[in-house]
């Protein structure tokens, strides 16, 4: 692995069995926000780590068999995974739910050159809103990534219905703020059993992507954690 872009080849295979593919990554400068030195390692590089579609879905599936009564089992999925994957590449794993936050979003603007849509998350111009970041792999080196990544893309801008905003039947977006407790009680209710079952209308709304639409039974479980049942 003495070979930087060896190391990107061999962290997707590594990844491969779980359904999670490398996001892409840089290498820290002057100006980035580079992550506090831990456990004897000062960060040079990152490499994150995240999946698109459904496809990490059937290998969560068959672990949380074996783990059924975990706290916020994705999570803990993601951490297993990775931090043995970490320790094989002699990186150090970190995650959007580590506290202190690390700036996932700059990181995935800058590495993939995506942005945010109206609803809050970050759009893909493939894969739409169907697609996340479950972690990273910081490297105590710098690790030559490919220079012809796509540039800064913005699907919305070119979105002239936005559909997102208009279809909540909570009302819970505009193009400013997400009503996070206008959207919870709506699905505490009998009247949000469409979204608990199918997934969030709002989201399903935006025409980037479709065909990328998580399973139902991930989009029931995404929408069961947010909602807190």
């Amino acid at each position: 692995m003495s070979d930087a872009v060896s190391i990107l080849d061999e962290v997707a295979a590594a990844l491969e069995p779980y359904g999670l593919v490398p996001r892409g990554g840089f290498v820290f400068d002057e100006v980035d926000q580079a992550p506090p030195p831990g456990e004897g390692m000062i960060a040079k590089s990152v490499v994150l780590v995240g999946h698109y579609g459904s496809s990490i879905w059937p290998h969560f599936m068959e672990w949380r068999q074996w783990h059924p009564n975990m706290i916020d089992p994705l999570d803990a999925w993601s951490k297993q995974a990775l931090s043995e994957i970490a320790a094989d590449f002699g990186a150090k794993s970190v995650f959007p739910s580590d506290r202190p936050y690390l700036p996932f979003q700059q990181w995935a603007g800058r590495a993939e050159g995506l942005r945010t849509s109206p609803l809050g998350m970050l759009i893909h111009p493939e894969y739409g809103l169907w697609h996340a970041y479950r972690g990273a792999l910081l490297f105590d080196h710098p690790v030559a990534f490919p220079t012809d990544h796509a540039p800064a893309c913005r699907p919305c801008d070119t979105c002239a219905e936005k559909p997102c905003l208009s279809t909540c039947p909570a009302g819970a977006f505009n193009s400013a703020s997400f009503a996070v407790d206008s959207c919870r009680h709506h699905l505490a209710g009998p009247q949000g059993a469409t979204c608990m079952d199918g997934g969030c209308l709002a989201r399903l709304a935006c025409p980037v992507g479709r065909g990328h639409a998580y399973a139902q039974d991930q989009q029931r479980f995404h929408m069961a954690a947010f909602a807190g049942i």
